[in-house]
């Protein structure tokens, strides 16, 4: 049944997902209308977002770090620190932060290494320079990296190296000194539409929804952006992108970013852009609670295509993601995404998630589960593989208003690169420290 939905001929199904919730948002607005006349919010961490900002945008990353934590010491040692930004910000308009996360891993059975950790450091950051504290802002939004393995597999790698299709935590690997980010963002109308020209990274404005952050939420790429249909997901790639509301309820967005990216080397992207010219090209519509529940209620279809590049080592293809999202009783997240591919390089060429997050308190802990089957992808292995089931939960824990950690579990069924397993499982830790 799931194969014959994801057929490439059955492009009838996502637009009936689609319309099916085009006739349903009235309930959404009804929702949103009761949950404020209650509680004043929805439990969820439903934060005024920028038009079409993902929860990997700086812009949403700041908002959330500011956000008083419902953490279980109720501590806050850098609370003179965070009232400094803030005068900073208000004098200057230039809103910046960091953090750095650390995730570990262990495999129960592996056809090698049965661990895997890695560190990242992040700054990031949004200079307001054009109408502060106004309507249409124009900012320079920024972010760079220092990521580190402390393994010698790193966390991307671990799924091929227990022996399964699929990456455990995708970002966490060995590239040092990196960029993700460094562009102009000018919202415009109002605030109903956004701009953005530079170096992007497309995970912060495409087939997002409120989970889909390796950093906060999910570990595995299954239920992040591009369900593991896109092994590519560029970010320091020269480009622009536009979109925004076409009404109160409906948005759309399109963008087309350098194929040849190197976040390592992000300003050689002029010459691969404007030289090669070999692009990823995204497009998504969608309808959406709108504003604070942009990522929360939420029904999108987002396609993509990529060029080839030897530079990145990019394979051209092509695909379709659909996702839906609605918040329940102010404390339930529950979702389902479906994406297929055609070639590209991705792990999966079909792919179906569905799961739940929950949070009991705003700024607390947060529950979610996701369980997703998907067909490897028989163009990027050169054989036909066993189909294969993943399920992952984790439990986020606010410790104190500046420190998280993340236990969870990834249990893979059938695991496609390992027929003597029926199933191995991969426990993790994830810890975050802001600043």
């Amino acid at each position: 049944m799931i194969s014959f939905l994801l057929s490439p001929r059955l492009t009838v199904a996502p637009l009936a997902v689609l319309l099916f919730f085009m006739c349903w948002q009235p309930a959404f607005a009804e929702n949103a209308e009761q949950g404020a006349s209650r509680t004043g919010a929805p439990v969820l961490n439903v934060l005024g977002h920028d038009p079409l900002s993902g929860p990997q945008a700086g812009s949403t990353i700041l908002r959330d770090d500011r956000e008083e934590k419902a953490d279980l010491l109720n501590l806050n040692v850098l609370k003179a620190w965070e009232g400094w930004k803030a005068g900073i910000a208000e004098s200057t308009g230039l809103n910046f932060g960091g953090d750095y996360l650390a995730v570990g891993f262990y495999a129960t059975d592996s056809l090698g290494d049965d661990t895997s950790a890695s560190g990242v450091a992040r700054v990031y950051g949004s200079w307001e320079l054009l109408n502060r504290g106004a309507a249409n802002t124009g900012s320079v939004e920024f972010k760079v990296e220092h990521r580190h393995a402390y393994t010698d597999i790193t966390p991307p790698a671990f799924g091929v190296e227990v022996g399964f299709v699929g990456t455990p935590e995708p970002v966490f690997n060995d590239d040092r000194y990196r960029a993700t980010t460094l562009y102009w963002k000018q919202d415009f109308a109002d605030d109903r539409g956004v701009l953005r020209v530079g170096f992007l990274d497309m995970k912060e404005y495409f087939d997002g929804y409120a989970l889909a952050s390796p950093w906060t939420g999910f570990h595995n790429l299954a239920c992040t952006v591009g369900s593991n249909t896109m092994i590519t997901l560029p970010d320091a790639a020269l480009g622009a992108m536009v979109g925004g509301y076409l009404t109160d309820n409906i948005y759309a967005a399109a963008s087309i970013i350098d194929a040849g990216f190197q976040p390592t080397s992000m300003f050689e992207g002029f010459e691969t852009f404007f030289g090669d010219f070999n692009t990823f090209k995204t497009a998504e519509i969608g309808i959406t609670g709108g504003g604070k529940r942009f990522l929360y209620d939420n029904a999108h279809i987002a396609v993509w295509q990529q060029d080839e590049s030897d530079v990145s080592g990019v394979q051209s293809g092509w695909g379709v993601n659909v996702s839906v999202s609605h918040v329940v009783g102010d404390h339930w997240l529950p979702f389902l995404r479906a994406a297929w591919a055609h070639e590209g390089g991705g792990l999966y060429d079909r792919s179906v998630s569905g799961g739940f997050g929950y949070q009991n308190k705003p700024g607390g802990n947060l529950l979610g589960f996701g369980l997703n089957w998907g067909r490897p992808n028989s163009d990027t292995f050169g054989v036909d593989l066993d189909d294969q089931w993943i399920s992952e939960v984790f439990y986020r824990v606010q410790l104190t208003e500046n420190f998280q950690i993340t236990p969870s579990l990834q249990f893979v069924g059938n695991p496609a690169l390992n027929s003597d397993r029926d199933a191995v499982a991969l426990f993790g830790l994830r810890a975050r420290v802001t600043f």
